[in-house]
């Protein structure tokens, strides 16, 4: 893990020079995708890596584990409560009923933060988004899929996990329940209706188990969240 991380490194630190930018910006959730970028951004950037804690209506213990890994890599942040804009939002267009449309415009707006600090401070915005996560589409397009980066994409849950014991991260991280934290009592996999562990193993290993036909199924219906949006030829 010590030479991917060192990779991981040395290509984060290209492709920042190359688009003649200064640093890094990314999203700290609390989580340990966001915790794995936070630990490689930093030791990539020093001072110009740049963790951006975001609640909106969000459980406070996340607060507490994404100021836990910044405390732990002596991460410079920031904190943005993104909850009465939110809501200004809502208030301002119409009632929805569908709960992930009103939970996927937490990432968006997010995602608009990001951008703020990344262009006033020449700095590129870092997805966290991981390979599981990826293969099935559990992301929000033009969320928290919007960014200049993503240096996860390759990298299934579990390996994930691996970089983050190898980062020496936060124990609370490591052993905290992957959620996106779209609503109260979210998790990843009670809302994909599978496990990470079989997930990652149907993309690695051409398992086949109790849900690979789902599995399958999304991966194919969220094509079009993987790709840049199709243009008209003439």
């Amino acid at each position: 893990m010590k030479e991917t991380i060192d990779a991981l490194v040395t290509w984060i630190q290209k492709v920042v020079g190359d688009a003649h930018a200064k640093g890094i910006v990314f999203g700290l959730s609390g989580g340990i995708d966001s915790a794995v970028i936070a630990g490689i951004a930093k030791r990539a950037f020093g001072d110009d890596a740049l963790g951006i804690i975001m609640p909106i209506d969000s459980h406070p213990q996340d607060e507490i584990d994404a100021l836990l890994v910044a405390e732990a890599l002596d991460l410079k942040i920031e904190k943005v409560d993104l909850s009465a804009a939110y809501h200004a939002i809502l208030d301002a267009s119409f009632v929805s009923e569908n709960t992930m449309a009103k939970a996927n415009l937490k990432p968006r707006l997010r995602m608009s933060t990001l951008y703020y600090y990344g262009q006033d401070r020449n700095y590129l915005v870092s997805g966290s988004s991981n390979a599981s996560e990826y293969y099935v589409g559990y992301f929000t397009k033009f969320g928290d899929s919007a960014c200049d980066l993503m240096p996860l994409v390759d990298f299934v849950k579990e390996e994930v996990f691996a970089l983050g014991e190898a980062l020496g991260l936060p124990e609370v991280v490591l052993k905290k329940k992957p959620t996106a934290g779209l609503y109260e009592g979210q998790t990843d996999e009670l809302e994909m209706g599978f496990s990470y562990k079989e997930l990652d193993a149907v993309i690695r290993e051409d398992y086949r188990g109790e849900h690979r036909d789902k599995i399958d199924h999304l991966h194919k219906i969220s094509a079009h969240k993987r790709v840049l949006p199709p243009k008209f030829g003439k």
